[in-house]
């Protein structure tokens, strides 16, 4: 009698897309190309990214892609996230910017580090209505972030913070800040600490936006912090364990930074000039046609659909 021999199906490549992610993508692709582009111009030369589009981002899900539907997200994929990254970079930089922040650096540490009280203080308004900035750097630590001066006492039941950040992305349009300071300056970067700002705290203030070359939508601001009050109950994770937070989420930002320039390469390549649609085009819509008579999960969520 011959052996069995199992047969096991050769993976999936990874340039393969399931019913699901392609439906998803293509609606974000239609919205961009609908509901962004048009506005880029503008946008970009005012340098203000506009506030209608941004509450659309929410009304569509694109804000709260991994946040779980019991907190009013999308129960969605961090893969559905770079999708979203990249579709919405392909029409403008500055958009797809807003929506990685989101999602790959703030919700990201939210539903990584965040205690149960905190997820359902926050996350649904992170679904809902809330930007979020994710505030590292500083004048005399950018590329070396850990040695940041920001400084975080404890008084009583809360935490006294001083400091300033730079280039916060976000920073005007946020009303949530995952921002690192330290408790103990001589701990090195055991000292590092995540805290929860949220934008209506004494002694917190954004102040002046860049005025960049590109990328101008999005807003690149400075962050002050003259005696700021922040509750023991606004640490994100343990305390001088804020370097561990830092470096896994930009671990998953560094993917959407990578997602932004796909996105804008893709961008530049189809508007050249006599550049012609790819021969894979009609194979494209072909697919997106089977899927979305196939499809039985709908974008977006019920939580976030309008009607």
């Amino acid at each position: 009698m011959p052996d069995a021999t199992l047969q096991i199906p050769p993976p999936a490549p990874l340039t393969s897309f399931t019913e699901d992610e392609i439906m998803f993508r293509d609606n974000i692709r239609q919205f961009a190309d609908e509901k962004v582009r048009p506005l880029v111009r503008e946008m970009d030369e005012k340098g203000v990214f506009d506030p209608d589009l941004i509450r659309q981002f929410f009304q569509l899900g694109l804000m709260g892609i991994e946040i779980p539907e019991q907190y009013g997200g999308g129960g969605g994929k961090f893969f559905e996230a770079i999708l979203a990254v990249e579709e919405m970079s392909r029409v403008d930089a500055s958009a797809g910017v807003v929506v990685d922040v989101q999602n790959t650096l703030v919700n990201n540490a939210l539903l990584r580090w965040g205690n149960e009280e905190q997820k359902k203080r926050f996350l649904p308004r992170m679904a809902a209505d809330t930007c979020g900035a994710y505030a590292l750097s500083e004048a005399g630590s950018g590329s070396d972030a850990f040695a940041l001066q920001t400084r975080a006492t404890l008084k009583g039941s809360d935490y006294v913070l001083n400091g300033r950040k730079l280039w916060i992305t976000n920073g005007k349009e946020a009303g949530l800040f995952v921002l690192f300071a330290t408790v103990d300056p001589a701990a090195g970067y055991k000292g590092i600490t995540a805290f929860l700002i949220e934008k209506g705290f004494p002694g917190f203030a954004v102040g002046k936006k860049e005025d960049k070359l590109g990328i101008r939508a999005s807003s690149t601001c400075e962050l002050i912090l003259e005696d700021c009050q922040v509750p023991k109950s606004n640490v994100l994770g343990a305390v001088g364990k804020g370097y561990k937070i830092a470096i896994e989420t930009l671990n998953e930002g560094r993917i959407g930074i990578g997602a932004q320039m796909a996105g804008v390469a893709r961008g530049a390549g189809s508007t050249r000039p006599g550049t012609r649609r790819s021969a894979n085009s009609s194979a494209n819509r072909s697919a997106t046609t089977r899927a979305s008579s196939s499809r039985s999960r709908r974008w977006p969520p019920k939580s976030r659909r309008r009607g």
